[in-house]
């Protein structure tokens, strides 16, 4: 219970099967309390009921945190906006009595084109999303833990594309890589207040967006089935399969604990050896 009494808020959590839900139970099992946020509804063209956590969800894994004996509570928050945000960091001291770790979460990785195909529209809604979401997310949970005085942990859920491109995904790789430079850049502000910033970089993951990923790039590559593309996947990745909801979620667990106090700036990858650098 090694976060017993400390408030964890994840933003898009609220999806079931989604990788934030996982990152709640991981830290909830340790203690933690925890805040679910997502965006609760479509709200335009880029947010698309299929991949959001609604309302209902949210409460859903909200109930299910409770069932393992911490607080928890949700709190409906557009990332891309400065406002949402400030008012979900507000909302998790004002309702768990702190704010000890900020995990943002939230991303949009399903608006995939060819780079001729891309639109002003569709480079907005993902930098907006990623990046910009994440920095409001920094911000946001730094100025309530510079406040408290305590210390804290903010980590990113980036991924591999913030260290390789990949193709049909210009803004998503964008917006990943701008994570980096984002946790050196805040990392060296945050430090003499004891808060570390940092990303964790994750391959490929089958969630419910993962399995879209898989559908679409099964496709593009010409393989024969997903099966087919999941396998030529695993071949390259030397510990023989793609990463799994829970390998991510231990890697922030730690990024969260007193193990990882001196740890900041970083960009941890989480990949089973495919991403070496």
């Amino acid at each position: 219970m090694r976060f017993k009494g400390k408030t964890a808020v994840i933003t898009g959590s609220g999806r079931r099967g989604g990788l934030g839900e996982a990152i709640a139970k991981r830290l909830a099992a340790d203690g933690a309390n925890i805040v679910i946020s997502d965006i609760g509804e479509p709200r335009d063209a880029a947010t698309g009921a299929e991949h959001i956590g609604s309302s209902d969800e949210m409460e859903s894994i909200a109930q299910e945190m409770r069932d393992m004996g911490v607080e928890s509570s949700t709190c409906v928050c557009d990332v891309r906006s400065l406002t949402d945000v400030r008012k979900l960091a507000a909302h998790a001291k004002e309702t768990h009595g702190s704010l000890d770790i900020w995990i943002n979460n939230a991303g949009i990785g399903y608006i995939m084109k060819p780079l001729l195909d891309v639109t002003e529209d569709d480079w907005r809604a993902v930098i907006d999303v990623n990046l910009s979401g994440s920095f409001f997310g920094v911000k946001s949970a730094a100025e309530v833990m510079v406040a408290q005085g305590t210390g804290g942990r903010i980590i990113n859920v980036a991924s591999q594309a913030a260290k390789s491109g990949f193709p049909h995904a210009q803004a998503y790789t964008s917006s990943k890589h701008g994570l980096v430079g984002l946790v050196r850049s805040a990392a060296t502000e945050l430090g003499p207040h004891n808060i570390t910033v940092n990303n964790v970089c994750p391959n490929h993951v089958t969630t419910a967006l993962g399995a879209w990923q898989n559908e679409y790039f099964a496709e593009v590559t010409g393989a024969d089935s997903v099966e087919d593309y999941l396998k030529a996947m695993a071949a390259r990745i030397p510990m023989g399969r793609p990463g799994l909801p829970e390998d991510t979620a231990n890697a922030i667990a730690f990024l969260c604990s007193d193990d990882a106090k001196y740890i900041t700036a970083e960009s941890m990858n989480v990949s089973g050896g495919e991403e070496p650098h």
